[in-house]
Order: structure tokens, then sequence, then C-alpha cells
């Protein structure tokens, strides 16, 4: 199965761009299906927002027992005033979740040599440019991760991921992947900013990272078609196309 397969996804966006439930998605996808459509065997889901979420759980339990805060604060400050909400107390953490993810993949390697004759690794992670943004998110990549990669990101306009980011709160679930969300105006300080543009002009078909070309292809969600399988379906089946040519073109 592995030579019509991708070895790795990256998926990528905006908070609430559509990431998790393309995701879904495919899960929801017979196998054949996925792999003729997609190119997408079995996959194993790598995703930094369950680590993210536990060190703040940690870090609760933590100040439960009086105990200092070790990741992050409670409390932060923007636009000249001290607001509630989890962030971290050193940017690095933003990095050192890729380095996790890394970490992850290395095992699956070291634990099965043929992981990708039958599956597809999905990594997935938003980045605004107020906490390093994709380009350096990229860097912390692993040459592993990046000789196999392609990426997929899903495009949405700020006013778009605020819009989509509201109506999916559930507050009762904030660990939820689907369900999850952020105050508008945590939302605005950590993701308003964005430089995608910029890291992937270079090239329409690859992100130039170290010396490796990630060939990389952009679903357009908006309008809005993650919420409808007949629009989310072929949409996301004709940029898998042109992914896997770009990734053809560029193994030559």
């Amino acid at each position: 199965m592995g030579h019509d397969t991708f070895d790795i996804i990256i998926l990528n966006g905006r908070p609430a761009a559509g990431k998790s439930e393309v995701i879904d998605y495919l899960k929801k996808t017979p196998l054949d299906e996925r792999v003729r459509r997609f190119h997408i065997g079995e996959f194993e889901e790598f995703d930094d927002f369950p680590i993210l979420w536990e060190r703040f759980e940690d870090d609760d339990i933590y100040e439960r027992y009086g105990k200092p805060r070790l990741i992050s604060d409670t409390t932060y400050s923007y636009e000249g005033e001290t607001r509630s909400g989890y962030v971290f107390k050193d940017q690095f953490f933003w990095n050192f979740l890729i380095e996790k993810l890394n970490l992850a993949y290395s095992k699956r390697l070291r634990d099965n040599p043929n992981y990708h004759a039958s599956t597809t690794a999905v990594f997935e992670f938003a980045r605004g440019t107020q906490h390093g943004g994709f380009r350096e998110a990229y860097s912390y990549l692993s040459d592993a991760v990046l000789s196999r990669a392609g990426t997929i990101y899903i495009k949405v306009s700020w006013e778009e991921s605020l819009r989509k980011n509201r109506r999916r709160r559930n507050p009762d679930k904030p660990d939820s992947i689907l369900e999850h969300s952020l105050e508008d105006k945590k939302i605005e300080y950590l993701y308003k900013e964005s430089e995608w543009d910029e890291f992937s002009a270079a090239h329409p078909d690859y992100l130039l990272v170290r010396s490796h070309r990630v060939p990389y292809c952009v679903f357009d969600n908006e309008p809005e078609k993650t919420l409808d399988p007949s629009l989310l379906g072929p949409h996301l089946e004709a940029v898998c196309a042109r992914l896997w040519a770009a990734r053809a073109r560029l193994r030559g």
C-alpha cells in the first residue's frame, strides 16, 4: 500500500480553519476509498493540541497543591490590559511541542521500520506570528519528517477563523479536538497575524526548509466546505491529487 500513499501529511491552518473536520472526514472514509481518492492509508495523528492542553492541566494540579506552575500562566497582557487565559511562560514551548511530535514519530519508526508500508502519519498544528509562526515551527521538524512530508494548508481569513472559533466553542469540553476554542481576545493575541503567505511565497509547489523541499497545496475553505461532506470530499480529492503530483515532480 505504501507506494500508493503519502508517508506524512502535515495539516496546517489557522485555528478552526477545518483541520479537525478534514481528519474526521478521513476517519469515516473506508480504507480502499481513502487510498484511491486521497493517497492516505491507515493513518495516525500527531497533534500538538492534546500535549499542550495536558500541560495546562498538569499546572492546574500543581497549583491546587500550592506549588508554582511549571509551564503556563493563567493571565497574559494584551492591549495594555491583563486578561485571563492559559499562556506559556516561555515562547520556546511552541517549539518544544514540535519536538514532542518528532519524538513520537521517531519511536514509531524505531519500533516498526516498515511503518509507512501501511500507515500515513498526519501531523497537525496551527501557528501564529506571535509565537514564531510556521517558518519557525517547520525549522524544528526533524529531517526524518521533512524528507517524507507533504503539506496541506487549509486557508481561511482571520475573520473566518474567528467566526468558526466562536461557533465551535463548548465551555464544558475545552480539551476536545472538535469543540475547543479560544476567547476572542486570546485568539486575536495569538493567531490574528500569520506569515503563511510569506513562508510559502518562494515557490508555488514547495516549502524550502533547510535542504528539504516539502511539497504543499492549499485547501481553500472559504466559502466553507468542511461542514458538508459533498463539498469537502471532492475538494480534498483535488488537493491531494495536486499534492501527489507535486511530490512526484520533486522526486524526479
